[in-house]
């Protein structure tokens, strides 16, 4: 089986109306391949170089040299060519440098979120559009259906698996190129089909780090790399000094454990000051917030968004809420208070409707009261 060198020409290779296949190495995109490879002719699959594997070929991640070695045998496996893409500046420049300037900024980043939309779909959809492919395919947990004259998508049938909140910076022009073959399976269904595939890593554990830090350790990481790492001050709501912290970048809104604040009454990161270099703890009941202001919306619906269910976190429930617009931001104006409404992190929209509980879009929370 036959792979091409990283960043060859592949508009020479027979690409023409291709089904193209982004292959991490993990068993959820192989058996994605595998299946579009009983379905079409023509498929290839791409896997993307994002950084030194030598840094993390024993971590959980996704895409480190070890994945790459196995997305190749995949591809050898079911027969299809196979693609590596050198990567790594761009996913530097839109994954890594802003992650470390947002803990410097005192917010809290989703990396994958950017690289969903800055490498993994905006680049690859125009690479693939670029070598005259069809469509591109992944294997995120997610369904897209019709919904009237426009596609949708929705939480998978395998909920312990959705990857809805990491997708909402889709765009709504590309959703008619995108198909995610894995949204109507269970996570044991697809094992047992790569399984029955003889595909090798059909028990492979899933990724679980941050790709770029092998051993989960972030705040070291930004320590080694950040520019801003001073001492301050953690401060009360009046602003009386309880303690000195060893950077902004340790904290995050909402956190509880390792702050560093022995009170009688656990008391919270309520705020990250990086102008003045401080944290602002409080306890419990000023930690909640009913208003969240979102910058940098992404709408993947035509339809009116007005009430909505909201996640405020990847792992976080649905919470009911009422969506305007302001000017250039979106307020969220929540039923019930919710804790730890951190800026940095992703405020994602849905709508319950026939065929599901449907991704209407998102943004970047700017701030919540």
């Amino acid at each position: 089986m036959k792979t091409l060198e990283i960043n060859q020409d592949l508009t020479q290779v027979g690409t023409k109306n291709a089904t193209v296949v982004a292959m991490s190495g993990g068993v959820d995109s192989s058996v994605a391949a595998a299946m579009m490879s009983q379905e079409h002719n023509n498929v290839i699959g791409i896997t993307l170089k994002l950084y030194d594997e030598k840094k993390v070929t024993k971590s959980k991640t996704c895409c480190a040299g070890s994945d790459i070695i196995d997305a190749k045998r995949i591809a050898s496996t079911i027969n299809i060519p196979h693609y590596v893409l050198d990567y790594e500046a761009i996913f530097k420049a839109n994954v890594i440098d802003p992650f470390i300037a947002e803990y410097e900024a005192g917010r809290t980043p989703i990396p994958c979120i950017n690289c969903n939309e800055k490498v993994k779909f905006l680049d690859l959809i125009e690479f693939a559009r670029k070598i005259g492919a069809s469509s591109l395919v992944t294997g995120h947990y997610i369904r897209k259906m019709k919904t009237g004259n426009e596609w949708g998508l929705y939480i998978p049938a395998d909920e312990d698996r959705d990857q809805s909140y990491f997708l909402f910076s889709l765009k709504y022009e590309d959703l008619d190129y995108l198909d995610f073959p894995l949204g109507d399976f269970k996570k044991d269904e697809i094992r047992n089909f790569a399984k029955n595939l003889e595909l090798h890593l059909y028990d492979k554990v899933d990724s679980q780090d941050i790709c770029f830090i092998p051993d989960g350790k972030y705040k070291d990481f930004i320590q080694k790399k950040s520019q801003s790492s001073s001492k301050g001050n953690i401060v009360d709501m009046n602003n009386n000094i309880l303690a000195e912290h060893d950077g902004i970048y340790n904290f995050t809104v909402g956190q509880r454990r390792g702050i560093g604040v022995s009170k009688k009454t656990p008391v919270y990161v309520k705020e990250i000051d990086a102008t003045n270099n401080r944290v602002i703890v409080a306890e419990k009941e000023y930690v909640k917030s009913s208003s969240i202001i979102v910058e940098r919306v992404n709408l993947l619906t035509k339809q009116n968004i007005d009430d909505a269910y909201v996640r405020v976190r990847s792992s976080g429930k649905l919470l009911k809420a009422k969506i305007s617009k302001v000017d250039n931001f979106y307020e969220v104006q929540l039923d019930e208070p919710e804790i730890a409404v951190s800026p940095g992190q992703a405020c994602v929209f849905y709508k319950s409707d026939s065929n599901g509980i449907r991704l209407l879009g998102g943004g970047w929370i700017k701030s919540a009261n």
